[in-house]
């Protein structure tokens, strides 16, 4: 998700992908600690991701 596209959601859509992605990186994170996945980057990503949500939603 760019950065435009975050910007042009509401504040409660934001809220709301902030928990869908926090319940993303736990689950990624327990198949990761269970058996390694086979792009762990997607961890990375993920928390990103949410790092851009709350900053977005902070400014709002």
């Amino acid at each position: 998700m760019k950065n435009t596209e975050i910007r042009s959601l509401s504040a409660s859509e934001i809220a709301e992908r902030i928990v869908a992605e926090q319940e993303n990186l736990s689950k990624l994170n327990f198949a990761h600690s269970i058996s390694p996945i086979e792009n762990p980057n997607r961890i990375r990503e993920s928390k990103r991701l949410i790092a851009r949500l709350k900053t977005a939603l902070h400014s709002k």
